[in-house]
Order: C-alpha cells, then sequence, then structure tokens
C-alpha cells in the first residue's frame, strides 16, 4: 500500500481500539459489586490497562511496520521469542470468539423478543457459527471494509448504548428515585482478603486488555508515529469512563444481581427501558449491541492474522500459510482460525449450561493473553537498552526510570494475574479437591502445549534451514 492510499484517521483508529478492549456485555458482571467496580476499574487501569496503552503507544511509534505484537518483541528478543508472542495473542482468540458471539445469539433473541432462545443451545450455537463465519469471509474483502465495520460497530454498538445507560440511570434519579444500593465510604474499597476477590481483579485486567492489538493496522495511517499515540489515549479514556459509569449506572438501578451472563446487558437495559415504559427500544438497542459485539470480534479475528502473516512471510510457517486474496487478507490463516474456533464451539452442545461451557476456556484465555504480555512488557524495556537511538516519536516520560516503573508495574501485574488465574473459580471449589485438582491441571498442560507449539514449529524451521546450507555448501575436498 502507498501512502497516497493511506487514510485510517485517528478517529477510526480510535474506534477500532475502543472495538478491541471495550465490551458492554462485562457490565453486569462488574455491578454485582456496586461501588467497590470503581476501586477494580481504577487499580486494573492503574497496574495494567493505562501501562499497556502507554507501552503500545511507544513501541508503535518506533516500530509502526506490520507485524505488531510480533515486530516489537523480535526486535527486542529475536523472532523466536516474537513468534511466541504473536502465537499466545493469535490462539488465546480461538475459544473467546465463540465466547463473545454468544452474546451476539443472546442480543438477537432479544432483538426478536424471543429472550428464551438465548438459553437454547442449539439457537447459541447455530448463531455463533454463522456469525463466526460472517466475520471471517467480511475480513476477506481488504482493511477498509474491516476498519469501517471495526470504527461503526465501536460507535453505534458500543459507545452509544454505554452513554445510553448512563443516561437512563441519570433520568432515573432525576425523576427522585433513590439508588437501590446505599453509599458509604467504606464501599469503595473492598477487603482484598480471600480468593474470590483477587479473582475479580484480575478479571477485570483481563477485560481491559487488547490495546496492543490495533498496533499491527498502523502502517494504514498517513502519520502513525503521531496519529496512533493519539488515538490510544483518546481510546483509553472512552473505555476506562464507559466501564465505571456504565456498570455503576445498572449497579445504581437494578436490584437483580443474578442476571445472566450471556444476556445480561440485554436484561439490563430491557429493565431499564421498562422502568421508564419504553420497552419498544429493548429490539432497538439489542440490535445494537449485537452489531458491536460482532464487529468486535470482526476486528479481532484479522488483527492477530496479520501478525501470524508476517511469521509465515518471514519463513517460521509453512509457504501454505502465506496466502493472501487479491485485497492482502492471509485467507488460509483466516479459515483455519474459523474452523478451529468453530470446532470449540461445540462445547456449547455438549456442556451442562452454556456459561458452564466456556468457564475453563475462560480461564486458559486468560492465562495464555498474560504469556503475550508479559514478553511485550519486557520488550519495551529490553529495547529502551539495546536500541535507544531508534526514533520514537512517543516516549513513556522519564528515562530509564520511567521505563521501569511503567513496564515494571505492567510485568508485575500480568505475572500475578498468572499466578492468581490458577486459583481454582468458587464452582470448581465446591465441587471438591479432585475438581479444583483438574483445573489445574487443565491450565498447566494447555499452557505447556500452546507456548511449546510456536517452538516446536522455530525449531523445525532451523533445522530445515540448516539442511538448505549444507546441501548448498561446496562438497568436501
Amino acid at each position: 500500500m502507498t501512502k497516497a492510499n493511506k487514510g485510517m484517521s485517528v478517529f477510526t483508529m480510535t474506534m477500532l481500539t475502543v472495538a478491541a478492549v471495550l465490551s458492554l456485555r462485562n457490565l453486569p458482571t462488574q455491578a454485582d459489586f456496586g461501588y467497590s467496580i470503581i476501586f477494580y476499574i481504577t487499580a486494573a487501569a492503574i497496574c495494567f490497562f493505562v501501562p499497556s496503552a502507554l507501552i503500545s503507544a511507544e513501541l508503535a511509534s518506533g516500530w509502526p511496520e506490520d507485524g505488531g505484537v510480533y515486530l516489537w518483541v523480535k526486535q527486542a528478543f529475536g523472532p523466536k521469542w516474537g513468534f511466541v508472542a504473536i502465537f499466545m495473542q493469535w490462539v488465546e482468540n480461538l475459544p473467546w470468539f465463540p465466547m463473545v458471539l454468544t452474546f451476539v445469539a443472546a442480543a438477537l433473541a432479544y432483538a426478536f423478543d424471543m429472550p428464551g432462545l438465548s438459553d437454547n443451545k442449539y439457537f447459541v450455537f447455530g448463531a455463533i457459527i454463522v456469525t463466526l463465519w460472517l466475520s471471517t469471509w467480511l475480513n476477506f474483502h481488504g482493511i477498509k471494509l474491516s476498519a469501517f465495520l471495526s470504527s461503526s460497530g465501536a460507535l453505534f454498538g458500543t459507545v452509544i448504548p454505554g452513554i445510553l445507560i448512563i443516561l437512563l440511570a441519570i433520568w432515573y434519579f432525576s425523576a427522585g428515585n433513590a439508588p437501590v444500593i446505599r453509599f458509604s465510604p467504606g464501599k469503595l474499597v473492598p477487603a482484598l482478603d480471600n480468593f474470590g476477590q483477587l479473582v475479580l481483579l484480575t478479571n477485570m485486567m483481563v477485560a481491559l486488555s487488547g490495546m496492543e492489538m490495533s498496533g499491527v493496522h498502523v502502517t494504514e495511517m498517513r502519520n502513525p508515529a503521531r496519529q496512533f499515540p493519539k488515538a490510544i489515549f483518546i481510546a483509553t479514556g472512552l473505555v476506562i469512563v464507559l466501564s465505571i459509569l456504565g456498570a455503576l449506572a445498572i449497579a445504581l438501578v437494578i436490584p437483580e444481581k443474578n442476571i445472566g451472563l450471556a444476556a445480561g446487558v440485554c436484561q439490563a437495559f430491557d429493565k431499564m427501558f421498562t422502568l421508564f415504559h419504553l420497552n419498544w427500544l429493548t429490539p432497538v438497542v439489542s440490535i445494537l449491541l449485537a452489531y458491536g459485539a460482532l464487529t468486535m470480534v470482526v476486528t479481532w479475528v484479522l488483527g492477530p492474522s496479520k501478525g501470524m502473516l508476517e511469521v509465515a512471510k518471514e519463513g517460521y510457517l509453512p509457504k501454505y500459510w502465506q496466502q493472501r486474496n487479491r485485497s492482502g487478507m492471509p485467507t488460509r490463516i483466516l479459515i483455519l482460525q474459523g474452523a478451529l474456533s468453530s470446532l470449540l464451539a461445540t462445547a456449547v452442545l455438549f456442556m451442562p449450561t452454556i456459561n458452564g461451557a466456556f468457564i475453563l476456556m475462560a480461564a486458559l484465555t486468560a492465562q495464555l493473553y498474560m504469556i503475550m504480555y508479559l514478553l511485550m512488557f519486557a520488550a519495551v524495556i529490553k529495547l529502551r537498552y539495546s536500541q535507544p537511538d531508534k526514533p520514537r516519536p512517543y516516549r513513556i516520560p522519564g528515562g530509564r526510570t520511567g521505563i521501569w516503573i511503567v513496564g515494571g508495574i505492567a510485568l508485575l501485574t500480568a505475572l500475578a494475574a498468572i499466578l492468581v488465574g490458577f486459583i481454582p473459580t468458587a464452582d470448581v471449589r465446591a465441587k471438591g479437591a479432585e475438581a479444583s485438582f483438574l483445573y489445574i491441571a487443565f491450565l498447566l498442560f494447555g499452557m505447556a502445549f500452546f507456548v511449546t507449539l510456536p517452538l516446536l514449529c522455530y525449531h523445525f524451521y532451523l533445522k530445515k534451514d540448516e539442511r538448505k546450507e549444507k546441501a548448498a555448501a561446496p562438497p568436501a575436498r
């Protein structure tokens, strides 16, 4: 793509980043914790979200070429660990796609005024498969369409509904209604004295992850070194404000705590509209929410796959995976991704509940993602020493002290998230020691398996390269 063809604006990149990070489906779960959600999201923002935004901005401004995380980690630690990093980002999406598309299915059920369908396994599975392959097919048509869908979905399916639920809460209180939970200063800071609170804090960090993904699109901007950091900072503010105020809006207005995981935010809107006799808006907003979640998947379907394409182009994957269509999209990688996610989606049909189908996969997803973050956070520190003179239009302030503070906090947070991630959920612990052991064993095996795969690919590449060099070498005299 020539520079003349580049035209992704700051607004589009901001919305694309919001689409990658913010999901309103998390709001009802966060709302269950009342005023303490301010503490959790603020702590997650300080320890993880803001540092990852600052680090992504510096790395993308210094290395604004295709590849994203793969390129950044490769510059610091070589192609082997760059491969591991982008593979972690790519593979963690495989179970994540069905989880998000479960919400799309639930939103569509509300849009057609048939909320009971959100608990029907066959409807949910069918909706997942159709929307997953629709998201894959849409990405075959080039970055312009993908960027338009992501930015419009973030605006109409995430930002506007997020603002709407906040305005509904303000309307509720302005009419003289009292909040369903009373405020007291002590409710702002929870007692972090049990596993459940630590797990929740970790979940907040995972829920606010994804800032780095938009880095693979920086070459689509006219002036990525300056425009990308600006987009990152605007997106950061939007995500934090909408997350805190949106969760509080639900917590203060809706008394029920047991809102379903899949259809939670649709239920929240439906209950709020009922309060104001605006039930006719439920299908409208449900369609917007479905569109927002769908375009979030569209964003993630392409992002890591572009990074994997760079790995393939450099020869660390078989030449077969270098295939691109006329729009430059890595079609074979996208098809493989869709096929694997479809296979994982069959868990919906065999697990006792739809929510339970993804508990283990969600835990493994978080662990794999944190491995990628460990490498990325370590890379930004290493590059300040190994390539100190590399131009970086945006630098984390404070010199080496600043980079150690920001990168160090992020590193420790990601490491803590991995360790806490091994704590079985309350439901698993309630089933006894054997269930807890199997939970931990599944995570350990899954992490070992998925980290080993890219290392084996890289090892085979080196062996193949050595055989080529021997074959090309002149015979010994």
